[in-house]
C-alpha cells in the first residue's frame, strides 16, 4: 500500500455537523428491528433511493428466512464497476421494536444526539454515504471502484446474508465496516469468536393447582440450566442467557421452555472447547428432556499484515485530519468478523462516537461527525494510490 500523502484535498472537503444531522434524521426515525421485514425494507428503501441519487447502481436482494431484503449499491468507475474495490459493509437493522421512538426519540442535548439504532449503526452508515457525497460533489473519483453492501440481520448474527456478505467481500480488496468507534475513538482490527445456542427443555404438564405433584416443569430445569451455563463463564470463554420463553397458562406446569445463550472467545479454540460444553449439557432430572443446538457463529478475526498496513493506512489520515486512532481487537460481533477471517484486509469501528448501543440511552456525539466523515472520504479517496 502506497505511502498517504501529507494532505490529500479530500481531507479538506466542506462536511457540515448540521447538514449530516439533517440527513440522518430521517434514519433513525425509520424504525428497522431486525424482525420486523417491512420495517427493515422501509429503510432500504430510504438509503437505497439515496445512493440512487448519487449515481450509483442500486440492486435489490430479496431476503430469505423470514428477514428483510440487503441493498447492494455499486458505483460506477473507470475499471469497471466488477473490478476489485472497496466494500462499505454496513446493516440497517437494529434491536430497537418499531415503537421505540415514543421512548428515545430523536433529541439533541448539547453535543449528543439520541435515537434508536443512531449510533449503532445508522449513523457510521450515513456517514460513509455523506463521503461519497461530497467526493462527488468536488468531482473527486476514487481509485478504486465502490460497493456498499447494507444487509438486514447482523443484530441476530447474520444468519441469512453471510453467503452473501462472502461472496461480496472475495470480490474486493479492501473492507471498510462503519460500526460505532470505541469508546477512546478508535477502529476495530480484529473481533472475537462467537456462537449462538438455542435450548429447549420439554417437561410433563399438569394442573398446576389440583395435580401440580404430577407435572414437572420445563420451565423449572431451564432455570437450572441457566444458572449452569452463566456459571462456566471464564476470562477465556464467556457465557450468557439472553432470551427465554415459557409456559402457557398460568394455570399448567409448563410442559415447553426454550432459551437463547451466547458464548464468546478471544481465540477460536476457546470458542471451540466451549462449545462442545455447551453440547454436552444434560437434563438434571430424567423426567425433562433437554435439546440443545447449535445456531449462528461468527468467526475470530485476528489482525494480519494487511489490516495493520490498512490500519496505518488509516492512521496516517487520521493524523493529517488532526486527531489519532488506537486499534484494537473488540468483543460484540460484526460483520467484519466474516470478511477479516477471510483474509480480506478489514476496518471496522469506521462510524461515530458516542455510547449506549442496544439500550435507551443511545446516542452519538456531534463533535465526531466531520473527522470522521473526512476519515472515511480520505479513505475513499486514497485507497489504492
Amino acid at each position: 500500500m502506497d505511502a498517504v500523502p501529507t494532505r490529500h484535498p479530500a481531507l479538506d472537503l466542506p462536511f457540515d455537523a448540521e447538514a449530516i444531522l439533517a440527513g440522518l434524521r430521517p434514519w433513525v426515525e425509520c424504525e428497522s428491528p431486525t424482525f420486523d421485514p417491512a420495517a427493515v425494507n422501509r429503510m432500504m428503501d430510504l438509503a437505497g433511493r439515496e445512493l440512487a441519487l448519487l449515481g450509483a447502481r442500486v440492486e435489490r436482494i430479496a431476503g430469505r428466512m423470514g428477514f428483510g431484503d440487503c441493498v447492494r449499491a455499486r458505483f460506477p468507475h473507470a475499471a469497471g464497476e466488477a473490478a476489485p474495490g472497496i466494500l462499505v459493509l454496513a446493516h440497517l437493522d437494529t434491536v430497537h421494536p418499531v415503537g421505540t421512538l415514543q421512548k428515545l426519540p430523536w433529541r439533541r442535548d448539547g453535543g449528543t444526539v439520541r435515537g434508536p439504532g443512531i449510533f449503532d449503526m445508522k449513523g457510521g452508515t450515513y456517514l460513509a454515504v455523506e463521503a461519497i457525497r461530497r467526493l462527488g460533489q468536488a468531482g473527486m473519483a476514487t481509485p478504486l471502484p465502490v460497493t456498499f453492501l447494507l444487509t438486514s440481520d447482523e443484530e441476530v448474527g447474520s444468519p441469512s446474508t453471510r453467503d452473501l456478505i462472502e461472496a461480496e467481500a472475495a470480490r474486493a480488496k479492501f473492507v471498510l465496516v462503519p460500526e460505532p468507534a470505541r469508546p477512546d475513538g478508535g477502529v476495530v482490527s480484529g473481533r472475537y469468536a462467537i456462537a449462538r445456542f438455542n435450548l429447549r427443555t420439554t417437561g410433563r404438564p399438569s394442573h398446576a393447582g389440583s395435580t401440580l405433584s404430577e407435572g414437572r416443569s420445563a420451565i423449572r430445569e431451564m432455570c437450572r440450566q441457566v444458572l449452569a451455563i452463566e456459571a462456566m463463564t471464564t476470562e477465556d470463554c464467556t457465557f450468557s442467557a439472553g432470551v427465554i420463553r415459557g409456559g402457557q397458562w398460568v394455570n399448567c406446569v409448563a410442559t415447553h421452555c426454550d432459551l437463547e445463550v451466547l458464548s464468546m472467545a478471544k481465540r477460536q479454540a476457546d470458542l471451540d472447547a466451549g462449545v462442545e460444553r455447551m453440547l454436552a449439557l444434560t437434563s438434571s432430572t430424567p423426567d425433562v428432556v433437554l435439546e440443545v443446538k447449535r445456531g449462528v457463529t461468527r468467526p475470530v478475526w485476528e489482525p494480519d499484515a494487511g489490516v495493520m498496513a490498512l490500519y496505518a493506512h488509516a492512521r496516517g489520515l487520521a493524523q493529517a485530519i488532526g486527531f489519532d486512532i488506537n486499534h484494537q481487537s473488540s468483543g460484540g460481533g460484526s460483520d467484519g468478523n466474516f470478511t477479516g477471517a477471510m483474509g480480506i484486509p478489514t476496518l471496522d469501528g469506521l462510524g461515530i462516537g458516542g455510547t449506549g448501543a442496544h439500550t435507551l440511552d443511545e446516542h452519538i456525539t456531534v463533535g465526531s461527525l466531520v473527522p470522521r466523515a473526512r476519515l472515511l472520504a480520505g479513505l475513499f479517496a486514497t485507497l489504492g494510490r
